[in-house]
C-alpha cells in the first residue's frame, strides 16, 4: 500500500491521500463446477471419519470400523486355525448380521454432514457460483454412500483374503465377495438417502441422531414382531412381504434371493422370486425417492 503524500501531522482537511492496494483482476484457471463438486465431495467424505476434524471427531467412527471389521478378523482366524470348510457367515448377509453397527455409525455422521450447514446458513455460500443445488445433493449423498461402503466393505475384503488364507475355493470366494458387494453397495445407497433425508429436516444435530437411529430401528423392530406373528399363526406366505415394510428387511430380502445368502426372516423364510423382484423394486425407488426429497428440500438457498 502506497500513499501520494506523507501523512500531515496537523491532519487538515484539506489534506489529501491516494492510496494503492493493490487489487488486481483474476487471470489463473477457473476450475468451474466439476472441481467444487469433487472438492464438496472429498470434504464431506473426510468429515464422515474425522479426518482434517478435532481429535475427538475421528474417535467414534474409527471405533465403528474397528467394530464392524473385528468379527470378520475372528472369523477369517477361526477359518484358518480349524481349516473349516467355509466362512461361518456369507459375504452378503454380512452387513445385515451387523446392521447395529452401520445404523449407529449412520445415526452419527449423516447429520453432521448436513445440519451443520443448516444450523449456520452457510447453504447460500455453497450456491454461489459455479455450484448448484444438484452439485450439494450430489455430492452429499455420494460422500455418505461412499463413507458407508467404506464400513461395510472393508470387513467383506479380511473375509475374502481369509478365505484364501484357509485355501476355500477361490472361484467360490470370489463369487461370494462380488455378491456381497453389490448387496453393500444396494445398503449403502439405500442408508444414505435415508439417512440424509431425515437429517436434512432439522439443523438441531442431537435431533438428526435420534431421527436416524428411530427411522432404522422402529420399522425394523415392527416387521420383526409381526413377522414372528405371522409366522406362527401359520401365514408363512406373508412373512416375505412383510420385508417390504424396513430399510435393513428390504437390504436382507434382495440379498437372501439373488445374492446367495440366507433370510433372517423367521425360520430363514425368503421371499420368493417373484418377491425378491418387488423387493428390488422398492429398494431403488426409496433411493431414487430420497435423492428427490433433497433435491426438494434444497430447492431454496437461504434455508
Amino acid at each position: 500500500m502506497t500513499s501520494a503524500h506523507p501523512a500531515s501531522p496537523s491532519g487538515a482537511p484539506g489534506d489529501a491521500y491516494i492510496h494503492n492496494i493493490g487489487y488486481r483482476h483474476y487471470d489463473g484457471p477457473r476450475l468451474g463446477r466439476a472441481y467444487a463438486r469433487r472438492s464438496l465431495f472429498s470434504q464431506s467424505l473426510r468429515g464422515s471419519y474425522g479426518l482434517g476434524r478435532s481429535a475427538k471427531s475421528k474417535v467414534l467412527p474409527l471405533l465403528l470400523l474397528v467394530a464392524m471389521c473385528l468379527p470378520a478378523a475372528i472369523m477369517v482366524a477361526v477359518a484358518v486355525v480349524t481349516k473349516a470348510q467355509a466362512l461361518p457367515v456369507g459375504y452378503s448377509r454380512y452387513a445385515v448380521f451387523l446392521q447395529a453397527v452401520i445404523g449407529l455409525y449412520l445415526a452419527a455422521q449423516a447429520p453432521q454432514s448436513v445440519s451443520r450447514d443448516l444450523r449456520f446458513k452457510s447453504i447460500p455460500l455453497y450456491f454461489s457460483r459455479p455450484i448448484e443445488r444438484v452439485d450439494y445433493v450430489a455430492s452429499k449423498f455420494a460422500a455418505m454412500a461412499a463413507a458407508l461402503f467404506i464400513l461395510s466393505g472393508l470387513p467383506l475384503l479380511i473375509l475374502y483374503v481369509g478365505a484364501l488364507l484357509a485355501k476355500l475355493d477361490f472361484l467360490e470366494q470370489t463369487k461370494g465377495l462380488a455378491q456381497g458387494l453389490v448387496a453393500v453397495v444396494l445398503l449403502s445407497l439405500l442408508f444414505a438417502g435415508i439417512g440424509l433425508v431425515v437429517s436434512a429436516v432439522t439443523p438441531r444435530r442431537g435431533f438428526g441422531v435420534a431421527a436416524v437411529i428411530a427411522v432404522l430401528t422402529i420399522p425394523y423392530g415392527a416387521v420383526s414382531a409381526v413377522q414372528g406373528i405371522a409366522f406362527v399363526q401359520g401365514h408363512e406366505s406373508a412373512v416375505g412381504w412383510l420385508g417390504l415394510f424396513s430399510p435393513i428387511t428390504l437390504i436382507d430380502g434382495v440379498q437372501s434371493t439373488f445374492l446367495g445368502g440366507s433370510s433372517s426372516f423367521p425360520n430363514s423364510l425368503a421371499p420368493t422370486t417373484g418377491a425378491g423382484f418387488v423387493y428390488l423394486l422398492v429398494t431403488l425407488a426409496v433411493i431414487v425417492g430420497c435423492y428427490a426429497l433433497l433435491m426438494r428440500r434444497y430447492r431454496k438457498a437461504g434455508l
